[in-house]
């Protein structure tokens, strides 16, 4: 039987985020234009593509989360891998919308067993700390790789839209098989073998989970700005490329084909991210909740503002600054999340908590997404970008009681004994 050597944790962090940044860029830069193009969808429909997934990513988030936090993380991320590449191979193999509704949810099982896994494992591998960091050079390493993705997803569609998708999906599945060759796992210790494949074992871990939600204030903030940034993002994610297509005359400079265009507009995005990114890991002190609490008001405000910007605009030119703005904002509030989430948690429920993070993220797209969509469809894309500009304006109130005088007192009881509260 062949034996390979496993890699360190931090270097398979950064290769597993470039794989999946690139992957899914491979995928997502022009999955919409094919969407709209070949599979012929309309505002709602667009919507509804992201409600199935997000309905499954509901459904299976805590189970998985909690599965990877009784059997192994490792083995929840290759799960993980491997399925979102199943489910998106379905959607560039057909042009049927029922079917690709299905592959949605099959997408959103596999994004669940990633989400609350890979930031926990890390965590366990190398210390809150050094993941913290770890998190925001994985986002910058993310960055280079959709950069380089998007090159070759517009370089795919010039022969077929849904190649890229195809090729995308291809990859999710050889960078689970490599996960599975290399990835260690050292840090995490499983539940006992007499635990295991009952449902007790899991049922105790997620009540621990809630446990721990419910004994740090700062983690039901959080939990709630994901409801509402969610129902901000499937909206946005769904219907901007409708909004450029339908809004705006691209502008005429030679031969250039929408999949250009698009490709442009991402390359643009991404170069700008990259500096955000870097001056963020500069200046932001990932172990210290009330800079993250700042770091994140000042990128949501600015976000607020960028999106209002660029429903409203009705230049080319003006509305792009606000999208190149947009993405590396809304890039930034992930790592960032992740390290404040994972500040003080017990290593038992920590994909769990993670989980149930994603979890509230699906939440505000379910509720919010369908509604955006039929707005769209009714009154046009315009009024839909702006209302989820709006619903996305709370997360400052939230941010601001972060950074209340009551902090202090809120970072104390943030590290608690998980053990002493059952």
């Amino acid at each position: 039987m062949l034996s390979f050597k496993k890699m360190d944790a931090y270097r398979i962090f950064l290769i597993y985020g470039f794989m999946m940044d690139f992957c899914l860029t491979v995928i997502w830069t022009l999955a919409t234009l094919y969407l709209i193009r070949e599979v012929g969808l309309d505002p709602l429909q667009l919507v509804l593509v992201g409600t199935a997934l997000e309905i499954s990513a509901f459904t299976f988030e805590i189970p998985t989360g909690v599965i990877a936090d009784v059997y192994s993380r490792r083995l929840s991320v290759i799960l993980g891998a491997c399925i979102l590449g199943i489910g998106f191979m379905i959607v560039g193999l057909t042009a049927s919308f029922g079917v690709i509704l299905l592959s949605q949810v099959i997408a959103g099982l596999g994004y669940t067993f990633i989400s609350g896994a890979g930031t926990a494992w890390l965590a366990d591998e190398i210390g809150e700390e050094a993941a913290g960091k770890a998190y925001i050079r994985s986002s910058q390493v993310g960055q280079i790789a959709g950069l380089l993705a998007i090159i070759v997803s517009v370089a795919l569609a010039s022969i077929t839209l849904a190649l890229p998708i195809i090729i995308g999906s291809g990859l999710l599945i050889l960078t689970a098989f490599f996960l599975a060759l290399f990835m260690p796992e050292d840090g995490f210790t499983p539940a006992p073998k007499e635990e295991r494949e009952t449902w007790g074992a899991m049922q105790r871990t997620f009540t621990d989970g809630i446990k721990a939600v419910r004994g740090r204030p700062v983690l039901v903030t959080l939990l709630i700005i994901g409801v509402i940034y969610g129902a901000y993002t499937e909206g946005f994610d769904r219907l901007w490329q409708f909004h450029v297509l339908n809004n705006f005359t691209l502008p005429f400079i030679g031969d250039v084909s929408e999949e250009v265009w698009f490709g442009v507009i991402g390359i643009i995005g991404s170069l700008i991210g990259m500096v955000f990114t870097e001056f963020t890991r500069r200046r932001v002190e990932t172990s210290n909740s009330r800079s993250l609490a700042r770091a994140l008001f000042i990128i949501n405000a600015l976000l607020i503002t960028s999106a209002a910007i660029f429903a409203l605009a009705q230049s080319f030119a003006f509305a792009m600054i606000a999208f190149w703005m947009i993405g590396p904002l809304r890039g930034l509030n992930g790592p960032l999340q992740s390290a404040w989430i994972n500040q003080g948690l017990d290593p038992k429920v920590r994909a769990t908590v993670n989980s149930m993070n994603a979890q509230s993220d699906a939440i505000g797209q379910m509720a919010g997404g369908p509604g955006i969509g039929l707005i769209g469809r009714i009154f046009g894309v315009r009024v839909a970008l702006v209302l989820g500009a709006v619903i996305l304006s709370p997360v400052l109130l939230l941010y601001g009681r972060r950074l209340g005088g009551e902090e202090a007192l809120l970072e104390e009881a943030a590290v608690i004994d998980i053990e002493a509260a059952v």
